[in-house]
């Protein structure tokens, strides 16, 4: 009985803090980060603030865990089904390409890019975070599978997966600085289909 006990309440745990996440989200596509206080959070999470406080310690506290939610949903719903007689490359390199497309198109993410675009620079510029650190695991493991099978350039793969990751971070976080919509040689899709060059080419054998 007792693990079922622990089960449940991690489950409760989990949906307890999806629903505070999802309460944040809310208030910050709404009003920003800046202008979201912990009051918002907890009336729309139908929670006392005593409560919310004995978790998290503040509203960026929150925001970074739902960064966190929010950036790995993207990179594993764009990881690609194993299919074993393409290798490992060719699926993986297209899983990056819809992974910046929609880590690009995602509304929280443009929303803090629009309004509060600091949050980000102590990812890009200090530290890395807890999604970085889970999309690099990510990443290592695909390309050691990519090793296994001969599809990958050996290479140390943790080294690899952060030369990956510093690519798509830059595509991810600066594409739209770089492309010119009149010009069809320097569109984003022009530019994304520059990235699956480069992507393939550095992870060829």
């Amino acid at each position: 009985m007792t693990p079922n006990r622990h089960n449940r309440s991690a489950q409760q745990r989990s949906s307890g803090s999806d629903v505070v996440l999802d309460a944040v989200r809310d208030c910050v596509l709404a009003v920003g980060v800046r202008r979201t206080t912990m009051t918002d959070v907890a009336r729309r999470a139908n929670i006392s603030r005593m409560t919310l406080y004995r978790r998290w310690p503040d509203v960026r506290s929150l925001v970074g865990d739902l960064m966190t939610r929010e950036w790995i949903a993207v990179a594993t719903g764009a990881m690609p089904e194993n299919r074993p007689e393409l290798g490992t490359r060719p699926p993986l390199v297209d899983g990056l390409l819809a992974g910046v497309k929609a880590f690009r198109a995602h509304p929280l993410f443009q929303k803090i890019v629009d309004v509060d675009p600091e949050l980000l620079l102590p990812y890009v510029l200090d530290r890395r975070g807890a999604s970085q650190e889970a999309l690099l695991e990510l990443l290592t493991g695909a390309l050691r599978e990519g090793h296994a099978d001969g599809s990958v350039r050996e290479a140390p793969a943790e080294l690899q997966a952060r030369t990956v990751l510093l690519i798509l971070q830059s595509f991810a976080l600066s594409l739209r600085t770089m492309t010119e919509e009149d010009d069809e040689s320097l569109t984003a899709d022009a530019l994304l289909a520059e990235l699956r060059t480069i992507l393939e080419r550095t992870l060829a054998p």
